[in-house]
């Protein structure tokens, strides 16, 4: 199963851009011998729009085309589900061993995502109540795929 992140805007150079690199390498390396075809990550800029609706449509409408067929989609949004590891790990496995052929994590921008893509999600997550700036989601996501890879793995790194 390919895993694709979706994030409106683009992480620049700097130690949020190093850290979830690092991630992404981590889970790539563990997560090639557990059936996970790589980490992938579509970056899409951010509407330039007047008003916050708009916005959130004109994001909505280029993540969907972004996300292919026989795709599972999970959205990022504070009004999502706390799921802990262990749980967003046991996700993974249930989609990679139902033959889900991509993961699709989309995270917005500024506004957030569009209600009408929330609904189509199969999944959506929230890393605790909290408002963060989509540059901390993507460094966070990345390191919950590890975390979640290495308790597939049965690797220490995750200790609860």
């Amino acid at each position: 199963m390919r895993i694709v992140v979706i994030a409106i805007g683009r992480l620049k150079q700097g130690p949020e851009r190093e850290l979830a690199d690092r991630y992404r390498e981590r889970f790539e390396e563990i997560g090639r011998k557990l059936g996970f075809r790589g980490l992938e990550i579509h970056e899409i800029a951010e509407s330039r729009a007047r008003d916050a609706a708009t916005r959130m449509t004109e994001e909505a409408t280029a993540i969907a085309a972004a996300i292919p067929e026989k795709s599972v989609l999970v959205t990022l949004d504070e009004r999502g589900e706390n799921v802990d590891s262990a749980a967003f790990s046991r996700y993974l496995a249930r989609w990679r061993d139902g033959g889900t052929n991509n993961a699709i994590f989309a995270i917005g921008g500024a506004d957030g995502l569009s209600p009408e893509l929330r609904r189509r999600a199969s999944l959506t997550i929230a890393f605790g109540a909290a408002t963060w700036p989509h540059q901390m989601v993507r460094v966070m996501l990345f390191e919950q795929l590890y975390r979640a890879a290495t308790i597939l793995a049965g690797h220490p790194y995750h200790r609860a």
